[in-house]
């Protein structure tokens, strides 16, 4: 939801705003994974996304290129500075699509530079509104089921519900979905 409240440093308030992205917003989408793979391995989390930064990945360069091609992503900004993004569209190829009219969160990432003002929550907002504007029955997301688990515990807070484990390689994943 465009301009969910957050606070801000110093206590002020601070205004989420969400807008389309697009191909010029690939090196801050970067950026934004290379600031949480960070906070995660500061943390001994290295399961989800890795110990090293996205930025000099080629792999993982061109996939954010690629949604950011894609026409679904979109980018959270906090006082004009990219805070985070959604990418929403189709289900990667490791997941079965869904039966019916579906909206898939193919990546969801906040930057830590942002914690705690509601930037994840005005992208999950956003990617809500955009399947129920859709028609879609559903909105779908996977993420790292591994660890603590409370990714997929996040997930459940805002309504989803556990549809199926699986695995790439040997990472743990979880596809959650949303009747709309």
């Amino acid at each position: 939801m465009s301009g969910a409240a957050g606070r801000a440093a110093g206590g002020a308030r601070s205004r989420v705003e969400v807008r389309a992205g697009g191909p010029r917003d690939a090196a801050a989408v970067l950026a934004m994974f290379d600031s949480a793979v960070a906070w995660l391995v500061s943390r001994g989390i290295t399961g989800q996304w890795g110990e090293r930064p996205f930025t000099g990945d080629e792999r993982r360069t061109e996939q954010v290129r690629a949604w950011a091609r894609g026409g679904g992503l979109r980018i959270a900004e906090v006082g004009g500075e990219p805070a985070g993004c959604v990418s929403v569209g189709a289900p990667p190829p490791y997941v079965r699509p869904a039966e019916v009219p579906e909206l898939y969160v193919q990546a969801l990432v906040v930057d830590r530079r942002f914690p705690g003002m509601g930037v994840g929550a005005a992208l999950l907002d956003r990617a809500l509104a955009e399947a129920g504007e859709r028609g879609v029955a559903v909105l779908r997301v996977d993420c790292y089921a591994g660890g603590d688990g409370r990714l997929v515990r996040w997930y459940e807070e805002w309504g989803f519900e556990r549809e199926a484990p699986f695995t790439v390689g040997e990472w743990p994943g979880m596809v959650l979905r949303r009747s709309l």
